[in-house]
């Protein structure tokens, strides 16, 4: 959530930051409103609290009686108004920061960079692996190996869910070691650190595997909660499957002030994650791009407010040291303010070049929250002097498996049908060629 005294101090800019992201800047009225009628009221209970001391001290029943009545009263409309200027506080999204660009949605978002150049396969263009032909999609390409299998899921359990066979499961998990072998070698973390800001924390990532439920209540300090219709509710329980595994990472320190010593604190985290993908339908509905069931890799970290920046460079110069290693051609983009989270403050996305769809697609994200969940979660940051404040917090896609794969099946494809397993992930597979 947004500091409150920024609010009450510069309504104006917050006004200004949230309409760039789409959001109504009279959501800044309204909590305004709210908070004004609340410190009235408690000045008032302080008037009335003190009146009572010096009632008391005359020994007068009645009057005392009288106001201790009007001092229930005013208690019940705090605990009403309080209320109310929570929910009008929660609606109110972070400010972009002032790198993001302006825009109204995804044709606005920036393109920073290109890496590797996509693989020719036709037209002229010689293959890798030999020979001009048109490239399959890794749905043609998964059917044929029988590695990829989405008839059977969609007879069990329905649209958007798929069989992994074979190889497949093998490249999985090849992902998964290699994933965080690399993010808990301090070697590794250090050359990245350092290629972000000379000497800045080289402290390595934390391996979880995190609850794929959680409580509405902590989904809702997390920011996370909305839009309802994207999440799969559990009545009987009252819990929500996550969509992220970042959703269950970022409540760990809740409640708790972290030691300034400790900082940065970073995790990787593996879990299945669940997404009704609502107002999709129709839309990346072939093969295993946009699934209700998937599983992912993802970084979070709390960092010092003064690092945060920096932390979000170091989580971005991580997924392209990965990217990097498995040869994918892909693009570095700056997400617009009008297609960003709520929460977010800055958004980089990574786009792996996809030969099936002679596009780029999204596989990474990179999100900085600054402040506004640590608020929202009650994480600090005890400082050395025994002051605190909030942390900042990021989060990031360490890989999207499933998207992942189809990266690596489409551009290491050849001529007859097969996968080439990059380099870096032949060990785990056992083997060079899939087919």
């Amino acid at each position: 959530m947004i500091d409150i005294k920024l609010l009450r101090e510069d309504p104006e800019k917050v006004k200004k930051g949230i309409a760039v992201k789409k959001s109504d800047p009279k959501l800044v009225d309204e909590f305004l409103a709210r908070d004004g009628e609340w410190r009235e009221l408690v000045q008032k209970m302080e008037e009335l609290r003190a009146e009572q001391k010096k009632i008391s001290g005359k020994r007068d029943v009645e009057a005392g009686k009288k106001n201790k009545e009007l001092i229930k009263e005013v208690e019940a409309k705090i605990t009403e108004v309080e209320k109310a200027r929570e929910i009008a506080h929660l609606k109110i999204p972070n400010l972009p920061s002032d790198d993001t660009p302006i825009g109204a949605s995804e044709k606005d978002n920036r393109v920073l960079r290109k890496v590797g150049e996509p693989r020719k396969f036709s037209s002229g263009g010689v293959s890798a692996s030999g020979g001009d032909f048109d490239p399959k999609d890794h749905l043609a390409l998964g059917e044929a190996l029988g590695i990829i299998n989405t008839e059977s899921a969609g007879k069990i359990s329905g649209t958007r869910f798929a069989y992994l066979m074979g190889d497949a499961v093998k490249l999985e998990f090849a992902l998964v070691n290699y994933t965080l072998e690399t993010l808990t070698n301090p070697e590794t973390i250090k050359m990245i650190a350092d290629s972000v800001r000379s000497g800045y924390s080289a402290n390595p990532f934390i391996p979880v595997v995190p609850p794929t439920m959680i409580k509405p209540a902590v989904f809702e300090r997390m920011a996370r909660l909305e839009p309802r219709d994207e999440r799969y509710h559990l009545a009987q329980d009252d819990l929500y499957l996550i969509g992220s595994a970042e959703h269950t990472l970022g409540p760990l320190h809740m409640d708790e002030a972290i030691p300034e010593e400790k900082l940065p604190i970073r995790y990787v985290g593996f879990s299945t994650n669940f997404r009704r993908e609502a107002g999709s339908y129709g839309k990346d509905t072939k093969g295993i791009l946009r699934l209700h069931q998937f599983d992912k890799l993802e970084l979070e970290s709390f960092c010092l407010p003064e690092n945060s920046v920096v932390e979000q460079n170091f989580f971005v110069a991580t997924q392209e040291h990965l990217m990097k290693s498995l040869g994918i051609p892909y693009q570095v983009v700056s997400i617009c303010t009008g297609d960003m989270g709520g929460p977010d403050a800055r958004q980089i996305d990574i786009e792996a070049w996809m030969p099936g769809q002679g596009t780029y697609r999204e596989t990474h994200t990179a999100d900085l929250m600054t402040d506004y969940q640590s608020r929202r979660l009650g994480t600090k940051v005890k400082r050395k002097d025994g002051k605190t404040e909030f942390v900042h917090m990021n989060d990031a896609t360490a890989f999207a498996i499933g998207r992942t794969i189809i990266a690596i099946m489409e551009n290491y494809q050849t001529k007859d049908g097969k996968i080439e397993v990059p380099k870096v992930l032949q060990k785990y597979v056992g083997k060079e060629v899939i087919g």
